[in-house]
C-alpha cells in the first residue's frame, strides 16, 4: 500500500521552510500555536470580507462595459487576491507579520494595513507585543499552488467545465519556470450523483525525492452540488 504524506512537511529542512519562528516554553507552546492560527485565520478573513464588498460595489456603480471588463479580469486570475503563504516571527515585545500575496491591490489602499493591525490586535489581546505587518508581493504568481487553486474555484464557481479549468491552469503555469505540474479534483464533478476524481499531470513530479523541490496545495471549493477538493502539486526545482 502506498503511504501518502503531505510534501510540505516531508521536506521540512531540506527544501522547505518553517513559517513560523518563534521560541516557547514546552507549557506555553500550545498557546502560540493557537495565537499564530488566529493571526492567520484573522488575515484571510479581513482579505476575504473586503474583497467581496469589493466586487458588490463594482457591480452595483459601474456601467455595463466596465463589469465585463472586471469579469475578464478575474477570468484571467489577474485580479484575484490570493495568499500564498503567512510567515509569523516573534520578538520579546514585537510579533512580525510577513504576508506573501499574489496581487496586493487591496493590501496598498490607504489605511488597509492600519485597519488589518486594528483587527489583529482585537483577535490576538497582546498588550506588551506590538503589531508589524509587512506585505511581500510573490515574484512569479502562477508558480504559486494556491493561487492556481484560486483560479480554479473561480471557474468552477462559474459553471465553467472542470477539465477545461484544470487545463487552463495547467497552461498559466507555463508562464512561470516550472518542471512539473499534476491537478486533481475530486467529489461530485460536473453535478453527477456519484463522486470521482480526475486528474491531469504535465511534466515529471519526483514526490520520493526529497530535494526535489515540490509545492503544494489542497482547497475546498463550494458549489451547488456540494463541496470540490482541489489538490496541486508543482516541482519547482532540484536542488
Amino acid at each position: 500500500m502506498g503511504q501518502k504524506i503531505n510534501p510540505l512537511g516531508f521536506r521540512l529542512g531540506t527544501t522547505q521552510n518553517h513559517h513560523s519562528f518563534w521560541f516557547a516554553q514546552p507549557k506555553n507552546y500550545s498557546e502560540g500555536l493557537q495565537e499564530d492560527k488566529k493571526i492567520r485565520n484573522c488575515i484571510k478573513n479581513y482579505i476575504q470580507k473586503n474583497r467581496k464588498k469589493g466586487s458588490n460595489r463594482k457591480i452595483e456603480s459601474d456601467s455595463s462595459s466596465e463589469v465585463i471588463t472586471h469579469n475578464r479580469k478575474m477570468d484571467s486570475g489577474s485580479s484575484s487576491e490570493v495568499i500564498t503563504h503567512i510567515e509569523i516571527q516573534k520578538e520579546i515585545d514585537t510579533i512580525h507579520v510577513i504576508i506573501h500575496i499574489g496581487f496586493p491591490n487591496l493590501l496598498k489602499k490607504k489605511g488597509a494595513i492600519e485597519e488589518l493591525e486594528k483587527d489583529l490586535q482585537k483577535e490576538v489581546n497582546s498588550v506588551n507585543q506590538r503589531l508589524n505587518i509587512a506585505i511581500e508581493k510573490v515574484k512569479e504568481p502562477y508558480r504559486q499552488p494556491s493561487i492556481l487553486a484560486e483560479y480554479i474555484a473561480f471557474q468552477l464557481k462559474n459553471r465553467v467545465s472542470f477539465r477545461k479549468a484544470m487545463k487552463k491552469a495547467i497552461e498559466l503555469t507555463q508562464k512561470a519556470d516550472i518542471r512539473g505540474v499534476k491537478v486533481k479534483i475530486a467529489g461530485r464533478l460536473a453535478g453527477k450523483e456519484i463522486a470521482r476524481a480526475e486528474c491531469i499531470k504535465k511534466g515529471r513530479l519526483p514526490l520520493q525525492t526529497i530535494r526535489a523541490k515540490i509545492d503544494y496545495c489542497c482547497y475546498p471549493i463550494r458549489t451547488i452540488y456540494g463541496v470540490l477538493g482541489v489538490k496541486i502539486w508543482i516541482f519547482i526545482d532540484e536542488e
